[in-house]
């Protein structure tokens, strides 16, 4: 394993940060106290980010994307993660399962997504179903029964993100049951759904500390008739999907969280070597620095981690637990230094002069999407004790 960036990941981050200091942060403050991004903000974003190459840089050159492996995504989304998120989104990266389209699916959906004239979101979570994903209430059946060409489906989805800036929902619903080793557990399938489909409404969703300008809403389904070619992926092995996903967007989530803990970090150690208290800058005294150091060692073991589930994520190694230890160590730590970098800042820190207050606010939620920190426990100790029969 080697972490020394090559030189096009060298390239890659520069660009990265220089979008994030002139086409970003210059509009933070204004997303926060707004908490909206104006429709020609959005459009100028996503261009600018075409135009240098930043848009769809995970999915396949063949297919328009940038084809980048796993670990220098993790260094782009660590480089684009210490901007306002509602504002580093619009570099899109589109949804990685929507590789599993076929057929004219990809002239539809895929190959628009990755030009930026289509956006895609992704509609998993339910008010019953947020860690238990099997819980899902929203059901899809064949029209009248029947093994005909559409589906019906009925139920509620929520805190689903960005689906006002998006075209078409990729929709996990429950098709069926089966008996498992642990008793009856439902199937679950995947279809593309048009946000115009009649029989979806799209309600606004709950307002949120974190995130400003980062929407989520509330998706009723009453008989939305969706047709079969919708379908992505196999009928009832929507999980297989799922695990696809979970383990790339968790190691995005990380490789963010890593971003905004650069931001805080340097601020704090700025703020400790220029403020000056009872005659010398208050980075030496101990209560401060200590903290500074301690920063720095949570934030290397996070970078380490994280980059180490990526590599193996290429290699095709990766089991399920290096994301969740990734996602689980990152978040923490992000929580961690946001808070002593706002304590070393002191009241200051909870200004909106500075961003510290917004990343501090922004952390708390890392612990909880894309799977809560009690979740990668489950799964880390699940990890070690399965092979011991227990």
């Amino acid at each position: 394993m080697d972490f020394q960036q090559t030189d096009e990941q060298r390239l890659l981050v520069e660009t990265a940060l220089r979008f994030v200091e002139e086409e970003l942060y210059p509009h933070e403050a204004e997303v926060e106290r707004a908490g909206e991004i104006s429709p020609d903000l959005v459009e100028r974003i996503r261009n600018k980010s075409l135009e240098v190459g930043l848009y769809a840089a995970a999915m396949p050159p063949e297919l328009g994307g940038g084809g980048l492996d796993q670990l220098s995504m993790a260094m782009l989304d660590r480089a684009l993660g210490r901007a306002s998120y509602a504002l580093h989104y619009l570099v899109h990266r589109p949804s990685n399962v929507l590789q599993a389209c076929v057929g004219e699916q990809r002239e539809r959906y895929l190959l628009p997504t990755i030009q930026g004239d289509r956006v895609d979101c992704f509609a998993m979570t339910e008010p019953g179903a947020g860690s238990d994903v099997r819980g899902m209430k929203t059901r899809a059946e064949r029209k009248d029964g029947s093994d005909g060409s559409d589906w019906v489906i009925n139920g509620t989805k929520h805190f689903i993100s960005h689906v006002d800036l998006a075209d078409y929902i990729i929709l996990m619903a429950a098709t069926g049951g089966e008996d498992g080793p642990r008793g009856p557990r439902k199937k679950i399938t995947t279809f593309l759904v048009d946000k115009d489909s009649p029989g979806l409404t799209v309600r606004k969703g709950y307002d949120n500390v974190s995130m400003r300008g980062y929407h989520n809403f509330i998706l009723d389904f009453d008989d939305c008739v969706v047709p079969h070619a919708n379908v992505l992926g196999e009928v009832d092995k929507g999980f297989d999907i799922a695990n696809e996903w979970l383990g790339a967007t968790r190691l995005q989530v990380a490789a963010i969280c890593l971003g905004r803990c650069d931001r805080a970090l340097e601020l704090a150690t700025d703020f400790a070597a220029e403020r000056k208290q009872f005659g010398q800058p208050i980075g030496r005294f101990q209560g401060v620095g200590f903290k500074l150091a301690d920063m720095q060692v949570q934030l290397q073991a996070a970078e380490l981690l994280t980059y180490w589930a990526s590599w193996k994520y290429d290699q095709g190694t990766m089991p399920d637990s290096d994301a969740a230890i990734a996602k689980l160590h990152a978040t923490e730590t992000l929580a961690m230094i946001a808070d002593e970098a706002l304590q070393i800042h002191g009241g200051m820190g909870l200004m909106n002069e500075l961003p510290l207050e917004m990343i501090w606010r922004d952390a708390r939620i890392e612990r909880i999407w894309e799977g809560t920190s009690e979740i990668q426990r489950h799964i880390i100790s699940r990890s070690m004790l399965r092979p011991r029969g227990s």
